[in-house]
């Protein structure tokens, strides 16, 4: 489930200061199993489930409430603290706190995906290459394992997914009769229609989001970021980039996207009187419309996203979460048990059950997912969408190793396309000059 708007502190340093020493990131405690041949195997892991212990876990998600109840059942002597210790750059910046102090840290901490390669990067989480975790790869669907896969090891468990899909409000498109559309060009169509037909009316809200952007740019086949160790460039002349600004340049210029802030009452109001007529984003936003705009039940449906060039099929990640194991903790085998039942195990179905979209191919690929009537949704069996799109992201998208920071200055470069003269590409650029110079100062090798 993805966290509702992200507002990071500008100047967050989750990695040391110079990545030339980025092993003195790293804690030196050892696992707690007394060996490392025994740490690596599944009895060692089993052993320590048996024998019990107290595990703490830092995690905003709520359906993990329910996760640890049924695991503290099955493992009795095994007990769970969930602590919220803040949802997103909240808690990675109080995660990065007990990093550099060497104590008050979790076992196990959720840390989405584009947060991720700073921990690992940063040695501070578990490579969980020791404990087999690499022969899950098949558990999960691409773009999931993918981000948890970095410089060749596997630094956390992938927690859910966000595949993205096209919202839209059906009884709006009927109303003006504006076609679903299968194309960005289409979009843009029934964009300056609608707004032709009800000022008052847009295709959809923009304001400037970090996430939003890049995942469309990535539906595009864009690879703005490459990072290769302590190798970074950005580079949004790519074509992917283009492909976003040629199209996005002309809703902003034109004025056909709502200036307001998603997750603002004002944006809630909107999508239930039809002001806002649809939203491209992830599977997780089905129960945000159930629980945030009661009273549009049955108006929306879901379908695929709209793609850059007509006849393709491609998708793109926006939002999700892992679970890491810490590299200080003392319980490194009882945590990742942890990770296995909850990422892994009976825990699936429990979040599955409390609304969140799974990243594991059998729930993905089972009839009993995919036929689930929405009725939100006029009864639209939307998991069959949203299982497709999970198999149709694009392969090879990275993440910055500071991608927090880089988030945090979206606002000050791009986001000024929304609220002046600039362009998304000129706004672009100077995000990409922002991140290298950050990188640079952190010890990266950038270009």
């Amino acid at each position: 489930m993805r966290v509702p708007a992200r507002h990071a502190v500008k100047g967050i340093g989750l990695l040391c200061a110079a990545a030339l020493s980025l092993t003195a990131c790293a804690s030196s405690s050892t696992t707690g199993s007394g060996s490392a041949d025994a740490a690596s195997s599944a009895s060692a892991v089993q052993a320590a489930l048996a024998k019990g212990g107290t595990i703490t876990v830092w995690a905003w998600e709520p359906t993990l409430k329910q996760v640890v109840t049924d695991f503290e059942a099955k493992y009795p002597k095994v007990h769970v603290n969930l602590v919220n210790a803040g949802t997103g750059n909240k808690q990675y910046t109080a995660l990065q706190n007990a990093v550099q102090a060497g104590s008050g840290g979790p076992d196990v901490a959720q840390i989405e995906y584009f947060a991720l390669g700073q921990f690992a990067l940063g040695k501070s989480v578990q490579d969980l290459g020791k404990y087999g975790a690499a022969k899950l790869s098949g558990s999960y669907s691409p773009g999931p394992w993918s981000s948890v896969n970095i410089g060749g090891g596997v630094y956390a468990l992938p927690m859910d997914s966000g595949p993205m899909a096209l919202f839209y409000n059906k009884k709006v498109f009927d109303k003006y009769g504006l076609t679903v559309p299968t194309t960005w060009a289409q979009y843009l169509d029934d964009a300056k229609k609608l707004h032709a037909a009800n000022p008052n009316a847009y295709i959809t809200n923009d304001t400037g989001e970090a996430g939003f952007t890049t995942s469309l740019i990535w539906q595009a086949g864009g690879h703005p970021f490459k990072v290769d160790g302590t190798k970074v460039s950005v580079d949004f002349t790519d074509a992917g980039s283009t492909a976003f600004t040629s199209t996005w340049q002309q809703l902003v210029s034109g004025k056909l996207v709502a200036p307001v802030n998603s997750w603002s009452d004002q944006w809630y109001k909107g999508l239930g009187d039809g002001t806002i007529a649809t939203l491209a984003s992830g599977a997780w936003m089905p129960a945000n419309f159930v629980s945030g705009v009661p009273g549009a039940s049955g108006d929306w449906r879901v379908a695929p996203l709209p793609q850059w060039q007509a006849g393709q099929s491609a998708s793109a990640e926006n939002g999700g979460s892992s679970l890491a194991v810490m590299k200080a903790s003392a319980n490194q085998d009882l945590a990742y048990g942890f990770l296995q039942f909850a990422n892994a195990g009976a825990g699936v179905q429990d979040r599955i059950k409390g609304g969140a979209f799974p990243a594991t191919t059998a729930d993905l690929d089972s009839s009993a997912f995919l036929n689930t009537a929405f009725p939100y949704f006029g009864g639209q069996q939307a998991n069959q969408i949203f299982a497709q799109s999970a198999k149709n992201v694009v392969k090879g998208w990275q993440y910055l190793p500071f991608q927090v920071y880089a988030n945090s200055i979206f606002n000050d470069t791009v986001g000024k396309a929304y609220v002046s003269s600039t362009t998304l590409t000129q706004g672009l650029k100077a995000w990409q000059d922002a991140s290298l110079k950050y990188g640079s100062q952190q010890g990266f090798t950038t270009g």
